[in-house]
């Protein structure tokens, strides 16, 4: 992928939708509190399906093309990119922020600029996984799928909701994939939760200063419901995977009995595809009782290795930070399939004290892959209810990278859960077309 020729220059929105470059200044990357140069290597051009964003409140910091000091664009307000899944974010957006500034939604802001005629950010593509490429979506296809399948399940709750909510209201990628019958099938199962995490993506208390960028499900589906749908799936799509678990519900464990009951009942009809669950991790006898009856693997999700952390954030209710490493050592021990979902923050991921414990976690766990994600929440609004004041010198993201792939070759990097395919087939050439 190619680099600019030059340091990116600074963008800068004029709060009426317009955005410009300064040519007085070249961009400056975030992490943690600071600010700080960046070299040419970490650049990419905004891939498809990326946005750029003003950030009300908040002035733009760049370095000086000709003093080459740290100074603010005046011109307009900060400007940070959105990055499409499959890449993930090096640099945060590097900005300073008014008292009165709003709160920013909960996406993730990554540094972007303007060099040889296009639109530059930080980030790496850890994924060559196609199937959320916005250049894969048909919306007329998609709609036609949905109204084929709302007729052919008319009593079935979930599938209305995957129709009504994730994909006409949300356009969720997993679910737009679902009702164009390929690849892999969300399947929200929880109302409830037992997390009360800081950057909620499907519910947010009345007092907070941010809101959930989509509305939880509001009932509990059954067994029958679950299996009506998902079978015909995984006999019909291509790679097919099945994943209990998603961003508008709760922790699918406070499930599981309904879940058991669904595995039994698919694994009669089909052998085909693999189940999957994205959970908090919280409940490892039911990971066990899962995994006894037919789940192939499991995805995990936390915004850190370390204990303290991740408490911190994620708030848990009757459990704790210990559980979600049991729940990966039975997956390992049952010779299933094991990732995390790593919500990378530039400048706290890439601290040393993070490192030795996310090294710590895979020697422990036996873990197959981390998918490195994009942390979808403001960095003030982060670091201030963390009460993370002074972290420590980081090393960069992509750094990290380099010294896991050292010491774990064996450990597989991407963004999406793979299917059975891939997970006992050849991981880096079988992707999903």
């Amino acid at each position: 992928m190619s680099q600019p020729k030059h340091s990116p220059y600074i963008l800068y929105s004029d709060g009426k939708g317009n955005i410009f470059e300064d040519t007085s200044l070249l961009v400056v990357g975030r992490a943690g509190w600071d600010a700080m140069p960046i070299s040419i290597e970490e650049w990419i051009p905004l891939p498809d399906g990326g946005n750029l964003y003003e950030l009300p409140g908040r002035r733009g910091i760049g370095m000086d093309v000709e003093t080459g000091e740290m100074r603010l664009c005046e011109k307009g307000w900060a400007v940070a990119a959105f990055i499409p899944p499959a890449h993930t974010g090096t640099f945060m957006s590097a900005y300073e922020t008014a008292p009165d500034a709003p709160t920013l939604p909960l996406f993730c802001y990554t540094a972007a600029g303007w060099c040889d005629d296009q639109f530059y950010v930080t980030a790496v593509r850890i994924e060559q996984d196609i199937r959320q490429e916005c250049a894969g979506y048909d919306a007329e296809v998609i709609e036609l799928g949905v109204e084929k399948l709302l007729s052919a399940y008319p009593h079935n709750r979930l599938v209305n909701h995957l129709a009504e909510k994730c994909c006409r209201t949300y356009t969720c990628p997993a679910a737009r994939n679902f009702f164009i019958g390929r690849w892999e099938c969300p399947v929200p199962t929880s109302p409830a939760c037992n997390a009360n995490c800081i950057g909620c993506i499907s519910f947010q208390p009345e007092e907070e200063s941010i809101v959930s960028t989509q509305d939880r499900l509001q009932f509990k589906p059954m067994a029958e419901e679950i299996v009506e749908f998902t079978v015909p799936h995984l006999e019909s799509a291509p790679f097919p995977l099945i994943s209990f678990g998603q961003g508008c519900e709760g922790e699918p464990l406070l499930m599981w009995e309904t879940i058991k009951e669904s595995i039994i009942e698919i694994r009669k009809h089909t052998q085909r595809g693999s189940i999957n669950i994205n959970t908090n991790g919280s409940m490892p006898n039911a990971v066990k009782a899962l995994s006894d009856v037919g789940l192939d693997s499991i995805r995990v999700s936390t915004n850190s290795a370390q204990s303290s952390w991740y408490t911190n954030y994620y708030r848990p209710n009757n459990y704790q930070f210990e559980d979600i490493v049991e729940s990966l050592k039975v997956m390992n021990e049952e010779g299933k399939w094991s990732s995390i979902n790593y919500f990378v923050f530039p400048g706290l991921t890439d601290t040393a004290s993070e490192y030795q414990a996310l090294r710590k976690l895979i020697k422990e766990t036996g873990l197959k892959m981390i998918q490195w994600r994009n942390f979808n929440i403001d960095p003030d609004w982060y670091l201030g209810r963390m009460n993370i004041t002074e972290p420590e010198e980081p090393f960069g993201v992509r750094n990290l990278m380099d010294m896991i792939r050292e010491e774990f070759p064996d450990l597989k990097f991407g963004y999406y859960n793979p299917p059975i395919e891939r997970i006992k087939g050849n991981f880096e050439k079988d992707f999903a077309h």
